[in-house]
């Protein structure tokens, strides 16, 4: 049997943290699908965009990012509006109720850890979340894709999630 490095041992651990997402996922509510769950967060987190931008941060198409997008329109957690730079475009911005299913997200998310990692002392889960922010820093903070590799390095197809992408 032959050792692992442990860049192949955080590969593996880092396929697994889709089955983490997924469980989050399952306490959404129940009128929020993980995919609109993601546009409310990077809206949340980054603020008004173009459905171009959002697109490139969720990695996936024009066309499922509109489907997404129309979703969380049709229940008012996002607005629509020209961009004054430019009135063919319309920017995306999360409304006050957008806003408040956001919190609700954030605030089963919260429980859900709390009770899934109640036996593990807290000096552990204020690591792992340092670790898992330095981790994201490192790949030059980005929602989806990475920065360029090394010169040499080999890459890997992106691996979506099925919360990132429902």
């Amino acid at each position: 049997m032959t050792a692992h490095t442990p860049y192949e041992d955080l590969a593996r651990e880092l396929g697994s943290v889709g089955a983490v997402r997924r469980e989050l996922a399952r306490n959404l509510p129940h009128d929020c699908p993980p995919a609109s769950a993601v546009v409310l967060a990077l809206l949340g987190r980054h603020g008004e965009m173009r459905m171009t931008r959002l697109a490139d941060r969720m990695g996936i198409d024009m066309s499922v990012t509109s489907r997404h997008v129309a979703h969380a329109v049709e229940r008012g957690w996002v607005d629509r509006r020209p961009d004054p730079l430019d009135g063919r475009v319309r920017l995306l911005r999360l409304t006050g109720d957008g806003e408040g299913m956001l919190t609700e997200m954030h605030r089963r998310t919260s429980e859900t850890l709390a009770h899934l990692l109640g036996d593990w002392p807290e000096e552990d889960v204020t690591r792992l979340t340092e670790l898992l922010t330095r981790l994201r820093a490192s790949f030059g903070d980005c929602d989806c894709g990475c920065r360029a590799a090394p010169r040499g390095a080999r890459t890997l197809p992106p691996h979506p999630t099925a919360a990132e992408h429902g």
